[in-house]
This record gives C-alpha cells, sequence and structure tokens, in this order.
C-alpha cells in the first residue's frame, strides 16, 4: 500500500539536521505498518521495540536514559548489531514510557547519527498529563487515513492519481466519470489502511462497513481503557453526538445538542482527549480574514469532524446502497461527507490548516478559509447542483480577497471573481 508519507520519512533520513522523528497518528491508520515498511527498506536493519509489550526496558530506562547505555542494552536483549547509519530504530507506543520520550532530547545532543523513529497513538494525552516533551529535539510527522490520492493508487487506478500530479485540466476533465466512481467508492471506504486492504481483496461493501463498525467499537473501548473514569460517559456522549451535529445545515458543534442545558465546561476535556488522539479534526472560527488566520480564531467556537469519511459514513448508517447509486452521496447526510472529504484532504493532502468563517447572528458562512503562504483564501464546499454562492462573493466583495474557491461536482471554470474546482481534483489544482 503506498503511503505518501514515506516520502517525507526518506527526506527525513536523508536531513543532514536529522533528529530523533516522533510520529503521531490515530489508533490504526498504519503508524506501526510505514515504520516496519520504511525500516525494511530504507536500512540494513531495523529494531522494533514496543513499550505496550517490552518489560525489561522499562527496568532498563529506570536505570539510565543515556543513549549509548540504552543502545548497547538493547544490543543485548535484542541480540543485534546496531548501526548508527544503517539501523532505524523504533519506538513504538512511547507514550507508555515517558523516560524514553525523554531519551531523546540526549540522542538527539549526544548521538544525533542514529535513526531513531518514535510513535504514540496516546501521545497527546500523555503530553497534557504532563509527561515530558524533548522540545526542539524531535522532528515530527502526522499521518492520517489515506488520502483520496493514496486511495486510487491502492485500487490499481495510479493512472488516475498521476493525472491529478499532473493537473492538466483537460485531460481530467476527460476522466470525469472514472473520478466520481472512485470517489464514490472512497466515500463508503474511506482511508483506514484495514479497511481499504478489506475492499481490495474481496470488494464487498458490506464487509467493509461491518469492519467500520468494529474499528468504531475498538475506539470506544480505547475511552475505557485509557481514559480517565471521570471522563468516560463524557466521551461517548461528545463522540455520538457528531453525526448529528454535521447533520445539520450549521455545523457548529452545539453542547445543547448533546444534552439539555449542557455546558461547554462540561464537555471540554472529552473534546479536547479526543483531539489529542486524532480521533476528531476541531476547526474553529475566525472572525475576520486577517493574516496571520491564527491570531483571529475564536476557540470556543468550531465545528468537529471525524479523522475519516469512511467511518463517518459508518457511524451515521447510511447505507452503501445509498452511497454507490446515482450521485446522491454528495447530497445525502445535507452534504456532510463532502465537507467531511473536503476537510481531509486540507489537512492530509495539502496540509493546511483550515478555519471557518460566520457573521455574528449571520446565516452567511464560509466553509472553509485557508491560509497559503501570504494569501488568504475562502472554500465554499457544494454537494448539490444548485452553484449559486451568495456568502462566498459576499465575503470576497466584502474582504478583497484575490482568489475565491467553490469546490463543486462541476467542471472546472473560472470566473473573474472565483475559480470552481471540481470535488475529486481540488487538492492537487489549488
Amino acid at each position: 500500500m503506498k503511503r505518501l508519507l514515506m516520502e517525507d520519512l526518506i527526506k527525513w533520513k536523508n536531513s543532514k539536521n536529522r533528529k530523533p522523528l516522533l510520529l503521531s497518528g490515530a489508533r490504526q491508520v498504519g503508524k506501526t505498518w510505514i515504520m516496519k515498511e520504511f525500516g525494511k527498506n530504507e536500512y540494513d536493519n531495523c529494531v522494533y521495540i514496543n513499550f505496550d509489550r517490552e518489560k525489561k526496558l522499562h527496568e532498563l530506562l529506570e536505570q539510565t536514559i543515556e543513549p549509548k547505555k540504552i543502545i548497547s542494552a538493547l544490543s543485548l536483549i535484542l541480540n543485534c548489531k546496531i548501526s548508527k547509519k544503517n539501523t532505524l530504530i523504533i519506538f513504538d507506543e512511547i507514550q507508555e514510557e515517558p523516560r524514553a520520550l525523554s531519551s531523546l532530547k540526549y540522542f538527539c545532543e549526544d548521538e544525533p547519527d542514529y535513526n531513531i523513529i518514535a510513535a504514540g497513538s496516546f501521545m497527546g494525552i500523555a503530553l497534557r498529563e504532563g509527561t515530558s516533551f524533548p522540545v526542539g529535539k524531535v522532528n515530527s510527522l502526522t499521518l492520517y487515513p489515506l488520502t483520496f490520492e493514496e486511495f486510487l493508487c491502492a485500487d490499481g487506478k495510479e493512472g488516475l492519481s498521476d493525472l491529478l500530479k499532473e493537473g492538466d485540466i483537460k485531460s481530467i476533465t476527460s476522466m470525469k466519470s472514472l473520478f466520481i466512481e472512485e470517489l464514490k467508492k472512497y466515500y463508503v471506504v474511506g482511508g483506514m489502511p484495514e479497511i481499504v486492504q478489506e475492499y481490495i481483496d474481496n470488494g464487498d461493501f458490506s464487509n467493509c462497513r461491518e469492519k467500520q463498525k468494529s474499528l468504531l467499537d475498538f475506539y470506544k473501548q480505547d475511552f475505557t481503557k485509557h481514559a480517565q473514569p471521570s471522563l468516560v460517559s463524557r466521551l461517548f456522549q461528545v463522540w455520538d453526538s457528531i453525526p448529528s451535529q454535521l447533520s445539520k445545515e450549521n455545523r457548529k458543534f452545539i453542547y445543547g445538542n448533546i444534552e439539555k442545558g449542557a455546558r461547554a465546561k462540561n464537555f471540554e476535556l472529552a473534546i479536547q482527549w479526543l483531539y489529542d488522539c486524532g480521533l476528531i479534526h476541531k476547526v474553529n472560527r475566525i472572525k475576520k480574514p486577517g493574516m496571520p488566520l491564527k491570531f483571529y480564531e475564536e476557540l470556543n467556537v468550531f465545528k468537529l469532524f471525524l479523522l475519516d469519511v469512511g467511518l463517518l459514513g459508518a457511524m451515521s448508517d447510511l447505507s452503501t446502497e445509498s452511497i454507490i447509486e446515482g450521485n446522491r452521496v454528495f447530497t445525502e447526510f445535507k452534504g456532510a461527507l463532502t465537507e467531511q472529504f473536503v476537510l481531509q484532504q486540507l489537512i492530509s493532502s495539502m496540509k493546511i490548516k483550515p478555519y471557518y468563517y460566520s457573521e455574528e447572528n449571520s446565516r452567511g458562512e464560509i466553509d472553509f478559509v485557508i491560509q497559503k503562504e501570504s494569501e488568504i483564501i475562502p472554500i465554499e464546499v457544494k454537494a448539490e447542483e444548485n452553484l449559486k454562492a451568495k456568502s462566498l462573493r459576499a465575503f470576497a466583495e466584502k474582504y478583497k480577497v484575490k482568489r475565491s474557491i467553490r469546490v463543486s461536482m462541476s467542471d472546472y471554470r473560472e470566473q473573474e471573481w472565483m475559480v470552481n474546482y471540481p470535488l475529486y481534483a481540488f487538492s492537487d489544482l489549488v
């Protein structure tokens, strides 16, 4: 399975200023697989340590976090030779051993030639609970579910993926029907590696949906296993409310939709926990499109999305038949799947943090606002055939933005004040 992050890992390996690498991402997005695959393909030897299982290493790190002693002990325990140039050392589930995380600082300072990758699904939670983080001593990457382009490659349509990379509008438009069929599949299957593999092996959407349901149950089991007992019920409430929150015309997260009289103070820790685990995306509102956007975000006004479009469909109990037949998928659930898809592409494919915009007591809303270098770009997502963009035009005129984007199922076309990008190609063309 081709993952674009592999290119970033190779760049990290070849960097002259390489530091130990911290790889984050939700459970089941493929962190362990990609680290081992990277080790197998790029190194003579790969040493894998899972701190959720290796009790001997816990005892070792209680005594020392000096790099030379750690390497010496690992060589003895694992009966292998660890080379600075040709061995990849993988510390998995590193949040289970805080002293292993602390040791990365000393590897950076004292033994920078060792190739070390550390990963942990609950890293954000561990850090928030007081685990020491080696600030400035590590490089960081995040792995997300497969992007649409990665799904195309996995589904044997690498030629379509290459076409998107080339950015030839005419060629892409000529293949429109193929792209739409693949996009509908992606809406059903999503990008979780296990589910994608199930589809590749069997081509059965029903089996994919069963596995998605199992994965959703697995995440809920994690709530009970890893969260503070006092937080568990709140986690379930927030998690279960996300589909209904996204089904509204205004997708702003409303605490009162969880339970009557609910307040932020009751649920903000649960939301932060889910965010730290990588299970949700949080899109904050901005008051105005100033530069930089982060200066204008409102932390207490936001939308919540899931980590994966396929899981959102499964969680919402949308039938796979309704998604595959015709183009209903793009309008079902009031276009929430389409907005989820665009969000994922912005974050994982384009590596852009999105915000959204709305005025107080105003129905006019811009689905996403992004900052690309020194440019502020509003993005309106249209799942329906009605392509009127009143809110987008009003925003463009009010703030005199250079470029406005509408993402829809229509073909690429330029207007004086706006560019329409086809849904299946926008992240490669923008």
